[in-house]
């Protein structure tokens, strides 16, 4: 009996001591609040607002918000034009069913939501952090905090200049099969070429061959052969979880999307085990590869094999890395380049100009290929990269959602709806904030007052002091073309050099102007896209395309029989 009494004794002091726990935790959590309200009223005081002071558009929608606005496909570039003008950098949009989000171009809050604040993730990771589904795998666009930082470290060197540099004989090898394909269809005479189609397929077999040492396409035919190159690009999920939703679901068209994503999954584990074969077997096999060990996955594997253990990446993530890269790279490049020959079609003194300065740095590397540095140091060849992915990034903004609730600094004062002014806005957990890369890269308090005209010249000379001492986060040219902070495109300087290397022997080999019968309008879709007239499902960039006939190395391999008396020409 007593042993009974003792052990309830025992209890009861347990109950006592986990109530007495209980109140003291509900008391400071209480005081907690508390001081947070008092603290916040008094940051309110200073200059701290909600979201919902600031100014912003009337909603269209209650279902849709302001989204049917700001990603319009023929009318979105005036919405952003005029929500810069209307509102300035900072805005209050309706997102669906009518929830509050942030727009903002600030260079202050962009830097705090992309650099300095780790709780800002894509809003595609926001979900995947929620239910466990992986868009592409564990690639590097879908993986965060810790995991990402680990991956990314491993991926750094894969994309250094060293490594670039090495690249450069895959890269000349691809764009020589680009030329020689259109060469052929030239020879006799200007054509008018779908270069949109073109620019895709060059920028697939590029990430191809020097990403993975893999051909997807000779370019020998007017249609890739490969399937790879005719499926649907589209985001993935991992194959278990994928192909579980889809087969219970009795739509064709899902059907169709899984049956591509498996091939997807399945062509990236057969390329990573035949890497790893040629690895095991020794350096000989890997060079018989068409990367010859030097494309990026041949490289990223090398670095996880040197890895500490806990640096190392699992076999499911460097596969994984292989479909974010063609994701990722291939439809905003063949975008920017497509963009690029656009401009010059429109522009034959600025396409004139580019042609000498190629042409002749050509004469001075003798008539071979130019090397990196060579190609890189180009200045006129820089300044029409730069400023077309200044005025027209190929995505035109970026979404992220808070993870906990946020204070965002401005870099200005601002008047909320009430008329107060304010320099800081209070995010609560789960909003969603769209960064306007567009009117980032046209702040004409930045840029001028010609912000919107294509103008090459003006990295010719040193850029304003405005945009000098912006403190823009981006990481390329005081731009948010390639986003910024540690979910910046990893692969930024590879894209530019695909760039140079494609532009640069195009526009040595041949002349392109607008067709005449085509009025072509570039469409704000997730990457922005040409299309002619109003037909938006069927995206293409028909040009007229002209043998540059100055130039002797597409003579040469035309097969002219005339070249010795037209020698003094070209020298002149």
């Amino acid at each position: 009996m007593s042993e009974f009494l003792s052990h309830l004794q025992t209890h009861r002091n347990i109950l006592v001591i986990d109530y007495s726990s209980l109140l003291q935790s509900v008391v400071v959590a209480v005081l907690s609040a508390s001081l947070w309200r008092l603290l916040f009223h008094r940051r309110k005081l200073q200059g701290v607002t909600h979201l919902g002071q600031l100014r912003g558009p009337r909603s269209q929608s209650w279902l849709k918000g302001n989204y049917s606005q700001l990603f319009n496909l023929k009318r979105g570039w005036e919405f952003h034009r005029f929500l810069a003008d209307e509102y300035g950098p900072t805005v209050q949009l309706k997102g669906f069913l009518g929830r509050k989000q942030l727009y903002t171009f600030d260079t202050k809050a962009m830097h705090y939501i992309l650099v300095k604040e780790r709780c800002f993730v894509p809003t595609s990771s926001y979900r995947n952090l929620r239910s466990g589904a992986l868009l592409l795998g564990k690639g590097l666009l879908n993986t965060t905090g810790e995991h990402h930082r680990k991956q990314r470290k491993m991926l750094n060197p894969v994309f250094s200049i060293a490594h670039m540099r090495s690249m450069m004989p895959i890269f000349h090898n691809v764009v020589n099969q680009l030329r020689d394909a259109l060469l052929h269809r030239v020879q006799n005479g200007p054509q008018e070429i779908d270069l949109l189609g073109w620019m895709a397929r060059a920028a697939l077999e590029l990430i191809g061959q020097s990403g993975f040492g893999y051909s997807f396409d000779n370019m020998m035919d007017d249609v890739p052969k490969h399937k790879y190159s005719t499926v649907i690009k589209d985001l993935v999920l991992p194959t278990n979880v994928r192909t579980f939703l889809m087969n219970i679901t009795p739509w064709k068209t899902l059907h169709d999307v899984r049956d591509m994503v498996n091939y997807m999954h399945e062509l990236s584990v057969e390329i990573y085990e035949e890497k790893k074969r040629a690895f095991e077997e020794g350096d000989e096999a890997v060079v018989r590869q068409i990367g010859k060990g030097k494309d990026l996955l041949s490289i990223m594997m090398k670095e996880n094999m040197k890895a500490h253990d806990e640096d190392k990446l699992e076999e499911a993530e460097i596969i994984a890395q292989m479909s974010t890269f063609i994701f990722a790279a291939m439809d905003t490049t063949s975008s920017a380049m497509s963009r690029i020959l656009h401009l010059l079609a429109l522009h034959p003194e600025v396409q004139d100009k580019l042609r000498q300065e190629i042409i002749a740095a050509q004469k001075e590397c003798q008539g071979g290929q130019l090397s990196y540095d060579e190609l890189v140091g180009l200045p006129y060849l820089d300044a029409v990269c730069r400023e077309t992915l200044r005025l027209y990034a190929p995505v035109s903004s970026m979404l992220r959602k808070s993870t906990e609730d946020a204070i965002i600094p401005l870099s200005r004062p601002m008047r909320g709806a009430d008329g107060t002014e304010f320099t800081e806005i209070f995010l609560p957990k789960a909003t969603t904030v769209v960064i306007s890369i567009l009117n980032a890269n046209r702040n004409p308090e930045l840029w001028g007052p010609d912000v919107l005209e294509w103008k090459p010249e003006r990295w010719l000379s040193p850029l304003p002091e405005s945009v000098v001492n912006s403190k823009m986060p981006g990481v390329y040219s005081h731009l948010m073309t390639f986003s910024g902070g540690s979910r910046s495109c990893i692969g930024f300087k590879f894209s530019q050099l695909e760039m140079k290397v494609v532009i640069a022997m195009l526009v040595e080999n041949f002349k392109f102007s607008s067709s005449p019968t085509k009025n072509i309008f570039w469409q704000m879709t997730g990457i922005t896209s040409p299309v002619v007239g109003g037909n938006s499902r069927h995206p293409h960039l028909p040009l007229m395309v002209e043998l540059n006939k100055w130039n002797i190395n597409s003579c040469y391999i035309l097969g002219y029989a005339n070249l010795e008396h037209r020698t003094d020409d070209f020298e002149s």
